[in-house]
């Protein structure tokens, strides 16, 4: 399939679009439960409704880059032309810029060219650890929120059960639950609407929602809600902020 279109495969994200993404839309928002949306701005111009309908739940729409590339061997120019795009897009589209930024495919320079651009508060590409942490190595500090790649329904994307995931899902939070008793921890759970979006798979997802909600001292928040926790009670000796 090099150099041509992979129409089968175009359909299979364009069901994220058209159908997964409401699936979830109703799920998280009939539990009144908040989210960050990681969104390429490009996905953001060419999907109005879907764009809208975030800012109206009040959902934080994190930038995944201008479109989706590997950025592995683009070289620094190009990618930080499509870090000031995304953030430009984005901005057009639904009237906020991006605060947090998570590249996905980033390379060496992604973090410092992230920093260089100014008004992003955190960066999520690490799966470094089960807290935020400080990166000052480019002068201003940044905040790295880490991701997960296995709390995620990327990695069951070829044999995803419902109660597969949910099992996994519940004994990630069963053991950072127990060590929060002793000190806090923080879990990411990554989706993505053509996956879980399904409905032989979307089950698993809201039986662990149900699970979470249904316990004490548990808080459900989006990203921005970490960061702006983290700035406020966390800074780095030396910030500036």
């Amino acid at each position: 399939y090099k150099g041509v279109r992979h129409v089968n495969m175009e359909s299979m994200y364009e069901y994220g679009s058209r159908a997964g993404f409401w699936r979830l839309f109703r799920m998280f928002t009939e539990r009144n439960i908040p989210c960050t949306v990681y969104a390429c701005a490009l996905a953001l111009e060419r999907n109005p409704e879907a764009a809208q309908a975030m800012v109206e739940a009040g959902w934080e729409v994190a930038s995944h880059g201008y479109r989706w590339w590997d950025y592995q061997y683009v070289d620094e120019a190009t990618e930080k032309e499509h870090i000031k795009l995304a953030v430009e897009v984005q901005q057009k589209a639904i009237g906020q810029r991006p605060l947090g930024i998570y590249q996905g495919k980033p390379n060496e320079n992604t973090l410092r060219l992230v920093v260089e651009e100014g008004g992003f508060l955190y960066n999520s590409d690490s799966y470094a650890d089960d807290l935020p942490y400080w990166n000052t190595q480019y002068g201003k500090p940044i905040l790295i929120i880490p991701y997960s790649l296995d709390n995620n329904d990327m990695r069951f994307s070829q044999a995803l059960e419902g109660d597969r995931f949910f099992n996994y899902l519940k004994d990630a939070f069963d053991v950072l639950y127990a060590e929060g008793e002793k000190s806090p921890k923080m879990m990411s759970v990554g989706l993505h609407c053509r996956i879980i979006g399904r409905p032989g798979r979307a089950l698993g997802l809201a039986k662990f929602l149900d699970y979470i909600r249904s316990m004490e001292k548990v808080w459900i928040c989006r990203r921005i809600d970490i960061c702006n926790h983290w700035y406020q009670h966390h800074k780095p000796i030396t910030a500036k902020l």
